[in-house]
């Protein structure tokens, strides 16, 4: 049903947990491709030893290089992004297939919900409910108790779990690699489709994920994303996220952009002015 792209990066105790997950509790098929970035950890054997189709870096090349080059190896008809360090909750395809047979057209983003341990202030989470990390993880528990973790479906699908047409992929090029290792690759794709004139960001509250937030990102050399955005695409990726696709609020049907009153006309003099320096 999807091609499933998963970048990793000697993470594999976490690696093993997030496809165990989806071949477990997925109720379809799905071909899974691992990017290994070094594969120092063992992860490069146990790709091999279960026949998983992969791609390999001999060194981090980041999350949007990773994801581009196992792309290629695509066979399905759309293509999922999944963090290495998420669980798989049983239905969360169910519901992402049924929302897309329901949609009607193939100019769509949509995403799973994730579940987090740390409590928080992000609309589209389930946040502040700890199942433990891999030594402690409480997982009868959360494939129990998930269901009972509601959440509408809301605007603004951007971060994994997410899914999107092959063809809208390949057209917009797949995550940009002037974006490496990867802060601020996510809305720089959502941008990148909006631009394409997709309207339908929607994320499916029925379809959900424990998300353990293992941070590689600790591990790296950030590129300053917030500036590239900015100077890509000349507004700010807060009011991209929070004007124009309404991250997290209640799903009320395709978007439409946004009036262009004194808050974009704020938004776009701070723009300036930050790309001066």
């Amino acid at each position: 049903m999807f091609t499933i792209l998963i970048p990793t990066w000697n993470n594999l105790p976490y690696l093993k947990v997030c496809v165990e997950s989806i071949i477990k509790n997925s109720s379809f098929q799905h071909q899974i491709i691992v990017h290994i970035n070094e594969g120092a950890d063992g992860t490069t054997e146990w790709v091999k030893d279960n026949n998983f189709e992969h791609t390999f870096s001999d060194q981090n090349i980041g999350i949007c290089k990773a994801l581009n080059q196992a792309s290629i190896l695509a066979k399905t008809k759309y293509i999922c992004y999944f963090n290495d360090d998420m669980y798989a909750l049983p239905g969360w395809d169910y519901h992402l297939v049924k929302e897309i047979e329901n949609i009607g057209h193939q100019n769509f983003f949509i995403s799973s919900t994730m579940i987090e341990p740390k409590p928080g202030n992000d609309l589209n989470i389930i946040q502040g409910h700890d199942f433990g990390d891999l030594e402690t993880f409480k997982e009868r528990e959360l494939v129990q108790g998930f269901k009972d973790l509601r959440m509408e479906n809301w605007n603004g699908a951007s971060w994994p779990p997410n899914v999107v047409p092959r063809a809208l992929w390949e057209k917009v090029g797949g995550y940009s690699d002037e974006f490496s290792p990867g802060m601020y690759s996510d809305p720089d794709f959502s941008m990148k489709l909006w631009a394409e004139g997709v309207r339908y960001f929607k994320g499916i509250g029925e379809s959900k994920v424990y998300h353990f937030m293992s941070k590689s990102t600790g591990k790296i050399s950030k590129n300053d994303g917030r500036k590239t955005f900015m100077q890509k695409w000349k507004i700010s990726p807060g009011y991209f996220y929070k004007k124009m696709l309404k991250m997290g609020k209640k799903w009320k049907g395709p978007l439409k952009m946004p009036f262009k009153g004194l808050v974009f006309a704020g938004m776009k003099l701070k723009v300036f002015y930050k790309s001066l320096f």
